[in-house]
């Protein structure tokens, strides 16, 4: 079946150009000379200048190694001083001899206090909540969003697999308006999110604070191996819009409509539509998202001729793939090909 994508490729995710300017901020503040760090790292500079251009999470993952390694420092300079290569596996080993939650949260607290001047977590308990939420004691890091993001994300994560792999969240807050790419953490931030809140935290059931640490030693040497791309790669959709684009992926050779997927999720089109709109989308974002992103994957990572590709994604010609791609990315899928190797 000429049409048909290999089956045994994963679904692929990617990553918005916004969120690599914003692990680049503090280096281009501080007059590093980002643009050729970018080039030495296999990604075009092009990417500092287009909110649509989007790269793979592999990519993502090697440009924050790279950058990592390069500045001694895996907060990326954003902090007035490195926390050096090292510092998430001592966060990592410092909670697992923890009795619960709580306890490793707080031991966590106390590491990252010793680490840096800057900031610090703060555990909140109210009567159904537990927050995490960061704290500054120097203004300029909390002027970039990306610090406060990668706080969240990393935490949220450590935790969660502390105590065996999930940590439901009830809400995000964020210490600063609505960016204007705030649908890109659909993802990233799985839970209702409040924006310009005091600080910046996560909230989640206070009865998991009293949830044993079931990780041991073998286990954080695993978890630290895998890492960064355990922590800052966007987690997988869920709900519904995990249902759509998993059936879509899996009959891609056939594109079906949205009556068709909901045949197939036993589900009337109107419910789906429904559940896909308070889920922040609709059948057709989640299909064109799905196609973009096979799309990258594949101009990024083998040599398909355009005209394939486009029958590959259920476009009639060439040209139609050419023009949904350039209103998908801003760019040529030719171009795009070029910019991502």
């Amino acid at each position: 079946m000429p049409r048909q994508l290999a089956t045994e490729m994963p679904p692929p995710l990617t990553v918005s150009s916004v969120f690599v300017r914003g692990m680049l901020a503090a280096v281009q503040a501080k007059g590093l000379p980002f643009e050729s760090w970018l080039v030495e790292a296999g990604l075009s500079s092009d990417l500092l200048r287009s909110d649509e251009l989007h790269i793979t999470c592999d990519q993502y993952v090697r440009l924050l190694q790279w950058l990592m390694n390069r500045l001694d420092d895996e907060m990326l300079g954003f902090l007035s001083r490195p926390l050096k290569r090292g510092t998430f596996a001592l966060m990592v080993r410092s909670a697992i001899g923890a009795a619960t939650l709580e306890v490793a949260i707080r031991q966590d607290a106390h590491t990252l206090r010793l680490l840096n001047d800057d900031m610090t977590v703060r555990l909140v308990i109210d009567e159904t909540l537990a927050g995490v939420a960061l704290e500054f004691t120097n203004s300029a890091p909390a002027e970039y969003r990306f610090v406060h993001e990668t706080m969240l994300r990393v935490y949220w994560r450590l935790f969660a697999w502390l105590i065996g792999g999930r940590l439901p969240l009830a809400r995000f807050d964020f210490a600063y308006p609505r960016p204007t790419y705030s649908a890109a953490y659909a993802r990233i931030f799985p839970a209702p999110w409040r924006f310009d809140a005091e600080c910046s935290a996560m909230w989640f059931a206070k009865s998991h604070l009293s949830m044993p640490v079931v990780r041991d030693a073998l286990a954080a040497r695993s978890f630290i191996s895998g890492a960064p791309a355990n922590i800052i790669v966007p987690t997988r959709d869920c709900g519904l819009v995990a249902a759509v684009r998993d059936y879509l992926r899996r009959t891609q050779h056939k594109w079906p409509d949205l009556e068709q997927t909901a045949r197939a999720l036993n589900v009337s089109a109107s419910t789906l539509q429904r559940h896909l709109t308070a889920e922040r989308t609709s059948f057709q974002n989640v299909r064109d998202e799905l196609r973009r992103d096979l799309a990258i994957y594949r101009l990024t990572t083998s040599a398909v001729s355009l005209a394939k590709l486009g029958a590959e994604l259920g476009f009639a010609d060439g040209a139609s793939f050419q023009r949904a791609f350039k209103r998908w990315t801003g760019h040529a899928p030719g171009v795009y090909r070029r910019l991502g190797r």
